[in-house]
């Protein structure tokens, strides 16, 4: 009777690609991949360590399972990932239920590792962070027809509010030939969405060739057979160079769409967060951004309450926010993280006023959406399928990257499969979301 495997990953894209190696190492040793909870022998949970909120998330899904091994419902339990990396003898002394709990420097012994669990042997290991390979086939964790291309691991940039490198270790980037290839193989399999991801993806080539080469990748990866859409997320600003945009601009396979974390644009906050710019010089970026790459969609990131953040700094982010009008946009609340030298600064906000600003820029930003949204009315937009719910259809269209954006929904009469590319007609707007109707079978 074979043993079955199944994981848990949280957090972001860049740790869902290892959870991806991991599975792909389980289920080349033997194993079965399970994504029944209520059935599986062994569970992985692939942590999240970066910030509170996703510390308390991947710490409450530990103890959840941890539970089920009491009840005898599970053989072993794996912790893996960030929290594992950043924790590292912590966990394994807070939560003895996990009977292996393995830093990113030793994933490739996962299968080791799960042998001796299931003949009763604790396992608690961390390597050099270098170690983690970025090589190796992987088992999608999403529907099939969408990837994620890691292009590099770690940050050198340093962020002053930022655990990342403490966690991940210095920024690498993979050979290009090594990511055009793994591009191959997916497309083989029937990926037609590639989703390019680093810490810093504009800052991919510099370590392994002395220049920023992700124009150059982009363009390898927009003539491979199969794939439709390549999407850049995670780009720092001060690597947007004028060939990065015409290369967007000119492929056509590339979606116009950028992922821009800029987390503030108060020149005082942004030094001390040690990032450059203000608002003038990112309000100029964007501009320029809009202007080279026509029907472009901007998406950023930004953080309220970093220390000492004063009101009117805040009420500079909230007038960028009105007056730049991002088509996408997340706001977090500043999170304190340990070893980083933001949580030892003076002026620590309580986190009551950190959150109240983040609900603040939310708020005014569904007013943005909402205002784009209705001018998206009578577009015909290209709408990569997901699913159905109840009536009607929905799937993402260029604007929307997986897992954090909006959906479209539309009628028509199908049957549609997940991975169809159909062309919707937009007719109406509901909250994030647009609605509208199929044109073509």
């Amino acid at each position: 009777m074979s043993v079955k495997v199944g994981m848990v990953s949280l957090g972001c894209s860049k740790n869902q690609v290892d959870a991806e190696r991991l599975l792909a190492q389980i289920e080349k040793g033997g194993y079965e991949i399970c994504t029944d909870a209520s059935q599986c022998d062994v569970v992985i949970i692939n942590t999240c360590g970066f910030i509170e909120d996703a510390k308390r998330e991947s710490i409450e899904t530990i103890l959840e399972f941890a539970q089920l091994k009491t009840g005898g419902a599970l053989r072993a339990l794996v912790v893996t990932g960030c929290l594992a990396e950043r924790y590292r003898e912590q966990v394994a002394a807070e939560i003895p239920e996990a009977d292996v709990v393995l830093g990113i420097g030793c994933n490739a012994d996962i299968l080791g590792a799960i042998e001796r669990a299931l003949h009763g042997e604790k396992t608690v290991a961390f390597g050099e962070k270098e170690a983690l390979s970025l090589e190796g086939e992987r088992v999608l964790a999403n529907e099939p027809y969408f990837a994620y291309l890691k292009v590099a691991e770690g940050c050198d940039n340093r962020c002053s509010y930022c655990a990342i490198p403490l966690i991940r270790g210095p920024f690498r980037s993979r050979p290009m030939e090594n990511i055009v290839a793994e591009a191959q193989r997916l497309a083989a399999c029937g990926v037609t969405e590639l989703n390019v991801v680093a810490q810093d993806t504009t800052r991919y080539g510099e370590d392994l060739y002395g220049r920023l080469a992700l124009p150059e990748l982009l363009e390898k990866l927009c003539r491979l057979d199969g794939v439709r859409w390549v999407r850049m997320l995670y780009c720092y600003p001060d690597r947007i160079t004028d060939r990065l945009l015409d290369v967007m601009a000119r492929e056509e396979k590339i979606v116009k769409y950028m992922d821009i974390p800029i987390q503030h644009v108060n020149g005082r906050i942004l030094s001390l967060m040690n990032r450059r710019g203000d608002a003038g010089s990112l309000t100029a970026l964007m501009e320029k951004i809009r202007a080279r790459v026509p029907g472009v969609v901007l998406r950023t990131t930004l953080i309220t309450g970093f220390p000492t953040e004063t009101q009117g700094e805040f009420e500079e982010l909230c007038e960028f926010v009105q007056r730049v009008r991002f088509e996408r946009l997340g706001c977090f609340a500043y999170s304190a993280e340990e070893d980083t030298p933001a949580a030892l600064m003076d002026g620590q906000l309580d986190e009551e006023e950190k959150r109240r600003r983040a609900q603040i820029i939310m708020e005014q930003q569904y007013g943005v959406m909402e205002g784009f949204n209705r001018s998206q009315i009578g577009r015909r937009l290209t709408v990569a399928v997901e699913g159905r719910e109840g009536r009607l259809w929905y799937g993402r269209s260029y604007m929307d990257a997986p897992d954090i954006d909006s959906r479209v929904y539309f009628s028509g009469h199908g049957p549609y499969s997940p991975g169809d590319y159909i062309e919707v007609e937009i007719d109406g707007v509901e909250g994030y979301d647009l609605k509208g109707k199929a044109l073509n079978k």
